[in-house]
């Protein structure tokens, strides 16, 4: 996408901070304008995040106008919101090739800017790490600032709190910008309120503010009264009691969509000493009326026409296995009422849309608190109900503790339903469900089940949901199902696998849904295929007879090698003192980037062709 100067002339003048803030305050409405126009036009061409970067187009520029960064540090928190500050970052050029192998990263990315000061992908990291580099920019002495742009989704999870309470005790020279898109700008959070937030962020409101408390802290019965008086009144025009009690001086809310409003305050804001936060009111998807009314629909899209405001619909006649769980999720609720199913903030990623409308009762959206999710699940379970914990591979990675001491130790009955497992695409190396079978499988009591198709999931769900003799996984990727038929839901025998292939010398053994790459490397090289269908545990009966009856065994897998089920074998025959070669295929030990699922498999040679390559390369150097 070349750029346009006569369509940008403003956005054209700002290519980079230094550049922003050269500009007159009068021009930031304008370079507003141009820059979320311009946002609509690249990520309609491209695809990408984009109800959240429309929502905080001011924010952004108003951050870059006031604080000198890259000097100033400013920290994104996730970085769905982050489109605007990588335009006005020097990679405006480069917008269209977000997501995209080898383009931008779909998240700042410290390697690819020094604007980006965090690497990001996951909530609620952006106070803590901002913390870290406040007390070093302190040690340092030059005036360093630093920001963190968190959401109102983010800081509901507990990482954030973590992170403000510690700020509270130690008092740094930090600034947190909450950025509350959850509702729309109310009549309180006008130029009433405005003057009040400047009022605030004012020298002459700090000085008296910070004065009076050294006047009255030898007076500890007027010192009380007086902190009661500021928090009822500060209480009756602005919401900051909690933040307050945690050590902050709060200022808001604000609007967000007055650039030249934001810029005054935040500029006040930017000499005030201490845990600084500023609550900022902005609304998802600003400015393209589509998005503002269905910001859910429009926070990751497709190539789309900006002109009609309708996103084109999946062009797969074949449902997704998030559907497939949720649709397994309707029925088997309809049939029992101690099924409790519990997401961390991904109702619709989930498939749980329809789950939640139907059964309300049976439903929890605990917001983005994974680690909450899995130990409220265990209290379910103690109090004898039935928990289904729907999460994606690469979130369940931050409740690891919870899974273990919570879950497994007191050997549970909870089923993890985790989607996106194995590679998910355009997110890149934080979204990748890389490693669930490695950390998953060395826990004690855990039953780990790997579906070939959409039958096999549903029968793993239902196999998982009622075994009841501790907890279970059923680990399913991202993407639509490949059109099997589905047989009526029966219980799976525990840890036996299915021989579907009888061939010679050479055993596949797949683990999940790479069996159709895998059969058709079998049949390219008359080898035995079978569909372990367990990971733990293992068909060990199977598996010896195969070592048996072949001269090499080949594992595939879309998770990590290291530690993977591939290495659940080896350990196994090594164990039995089996003496044949054998050839680990998956994931290899690097961050796998962003592409699509289609292109990184082919690049890590786990398609059809790429996995008959790598057999027929191993066979051929130990022939050598």
């Amino acid at each position: 996408m070349n750029f346009d100067i006569t369509r940008y002339p403003t956005l054209a003048l700002a290519e980079t901070p230094q550049e922003l803030r050269s500009l007159p305050k009068e021009l930031l409405p304008k370079l507003c304008d141009e820059l979320r126009q311009y946002l609509l036009d690249s990520v309609s061409r491209s695809s990408g995040h984009f109800a959240s970067g429309l929502g905080c187009v001011e924010l952004t520029v108003a951050l870059h106008y006031v604080y000198n960064t890259p000097f100033d540090q400013l920290l994104w928190d996730v970085g769905h919101q982050a489109y605007p500050h990588k335009i006005l970052t020097g990679r405006r050029d480069r917008i269209a090739s977000i997501r995209q192998k080898g383009g931008l990263h779909p998240f700042p990315w410290r390697e690819e800017s020094e604007y980006d000061v965090l690497s990001v992908g996951h909530s609620s990291t952006s106070i803590s790490a901002g913390l870290g580099i406040a007390v070093a920019a302190a040690r340092e002495g030059k005036n360093r600032r630093t920001v963190c742009v968190i959401g109102d989704g983010a800081i509901t999870a507990g990482m954030a709190f973590e992170a403000m309470n510690h700020a509270g005790d130690i008092t740094p020279d930090i600034l947190v910008v909450l950025n509350d898109n959850e509702m729309s700008i109310s009549e309180n959070v006008g130029a009433l309120n405005n003057h009040l937030a400047q009022l605030l962020s004012g020298k002459l409101y700090s000085t008296l503010r910070e004065g009076g408390k050294k006047v009255l802290s030898g007076l500890p019965p007027i010192k009380e009264l007086m902190k009661r008086t500021e928090e009822h009144l500060k209480g009756m025009v602005v919401p900051g009691t909690l933040f307050e009690e945690l050590g902050f001086n709060y200022i808001g809310p604000v609007d967000g969509h007055d650039v030249q409003g934001l810029a005054v305050t935040l500029k006040n804001m930017r000499d005030l000493k201490g845990p600084q936060l500023l609550h900022v009111m902005t609304k998802k998807g600003r400015g393209y009326a589509p998005a503002e009314q269905d910001p859910i629909s429009f926070h990751a899209v497709p190539k789309f026409d900006p002109a009609s405001g309708c996103l084109p619909k999946n062009r797969s006649a074949l449902p997704t296995y998030s559907e497939i769980f949720g649709q397994w999720l309707c029925e088997t609720a309809a049939q029992d009422r101690q099924l409790m199913a519990i997401t961390p903030a991904m109702r619709e990623g989930s498939g749980m849309v329809q789950f939640s409308r139907d059964f309300p009762q049976q439903y929890f959206d605990v917001a983005i608190a994974e680690q909450h999710a899995v130990t409220f699940a265990a209290g379910l379970a103690i109090a004898g109900y039935k928990p289904v914990v729907a999460i994606y591979s690469t979130f369940l990675q931050r409740a690891y503790d919870q899974v273990i001491h919570d879950v497994a130790i007191q050997n549970l009955p909870v089923m993890f339903a985790i989607d996106r497992g194995g590679i998910v695409g355009a997110d890149g190396q934080t979204h990748q469900g890389a490693f669930d079978l490695s950390f998953l499988r060395c826990i004690p009591n855990m039953v780990i089940m790997t579906p070939s198709d959409e039958n096999e999931c549903r029968q793993m769900l239902y196999t998982g949901y009622h075994y009841q003799a501790g907890p279970s996984a059923v680990r399913y990727p991202r993407g639509n199902a490949i059109g099997v038929t589905l047989q009526p839901l029966a219980p799976l025998p525990i840890g036996k696998a299915r021989r579907l292939r009888e061939g010679n010398n050479i055993a596949i053994l797949n683990f999940g849904t790479l069996l159709p790459q895998a059969a058709a490397a079998a049949a390219a090289l008359d080898a035995t295929l079978v569909d372990m269908r367990f990971v733990k545990p293992l068909d060990q009966q199977l598996l010896l007879e195969l070592a048996a009856s072949h001269t090499a065994l080949v594992t595939v897998e879309e998770n990590a090698i290291m530690g993977g089920a591939g290495s659940a074998v080896n350990e196994l025959l090594i164990s039995k003192r089996q003496h044949i070669a054998v050839l680990n295929l998956g994931l290899p030990d690097y961050f796998i980037p962003q592409g699509s699922q289609e292109e990184i498999r082919a690049e890590l040679g786990l398609d059809a062709a790429g996995i008959q390559r790598q057999i027929s390369t191993w066979l051929a150097e130990a022939v050598v």
